[in-house]
């Protein structure tokens, strides 16, 4: 296996040790060790030891240089692709999908101090992601309701947006990512009650396939007070500013 990877550019990134053993398969077997999965919407960062994260870049960009070559597109002469492995390396590894090769933020939880008990909304919250069936774009927006209560940790505005970057900085798929991202708020603050609602457009469906460009997807989950009250529910719906006038 290893030996295609090797095969599939003549140039190796610096840093690319083509007889020793791919960091890839390194990180996962420690994965694999542990009893974890690594599926595509998963963070593996625990895994990942100092200094791999560049290796891995390395390696990747080996195997997206093999892509380009099976494409027949002549990276040597065309000078729009020269660089392009490696711009598609970094690009999956350091920014697009971060949030599965990175740590969680830092974030900051205060006591509710002044027993804050009214409904709160933050939103709306940009998604970036990409499907993991094509790796296509997911380009959309997000609510968060929160309903704290005294024992609620309260975390700033700022801090919902790098949590909703950090999920949705992974191969997802949407019906997964609203879950993971609940499951993540409800473990920093722990409210009486939450509601997330997502709306996104998905490149699989408009760049490709059927090609239509309008839809969207819309979903949501509820947890505690807003699973079990319908007039909170209505409320936290009927206040999303701005959703009905995209």
């Amino acid at each position: 296996m290893f030996q295609d990877l090797v095969a599939a550019s003549d140039k190796q990134p610096a840093g690319f040790d083509p007889h020793g053993t791919p960091v890839s398969v390194k990180i996962r077997e420690r994965v694999q060790a542990a009893g974890r999965s690594f599926h595509a919407n998963e963070n593996i960062a625990d895994f990942i030891e100092p200094g791999e994260l560049e290796q891995l870049l390395d390696e990747v960009e080996v195997k997206m240089q093999g892509v380009l070559d099976s494409m027949v597109i002549d990276t040597a002469n065309d000078h729009n692709s020269q660089a392009t492995a490696r711009r598609v390396a970094k690009m999956y590894l350091k920014e697009v999908f971060a949030g599965r090769y990175h740590k969680p933020p830092s974030i900051t939880e205060f006591p509710n101090g002044k027993h804050l008990n009214e409904l709160m909304i933050v939103g709306p919250i940009t998604v970036r992601s990409a499907c993991s069936h094509h790796l296509c774009p997911v380009m959309g927006k997000v609510w968060i309701g929160v309903m704290p209560n005294k024992n609620t940790n309260v975390i700033g505005l700022s801090k919902y947006a790098r949590l909703v970057d950090w999920v949705l900085g992974r191969p997802q798929i949407q019906e997964e990512a609203i879950i993971q991202l609940a499951d993540l708020i409800m473990e920093k603050t722990r409210p009486d009650g939450l509601a997330v609602v997502m709306e996104c457009s998905h490149f699989c469906m408009s760049w490709r396939g059927v090609r239509e460009k309008d839809s969207k997807m819309l979903n949501s989950v509820m947890r505690g007070a807003f699973l079990k009250d319908p007039t909170l529910r209505r409320e936290f719906l009927a206040l999303i500013p701005g959703r009905r006038n995209d």
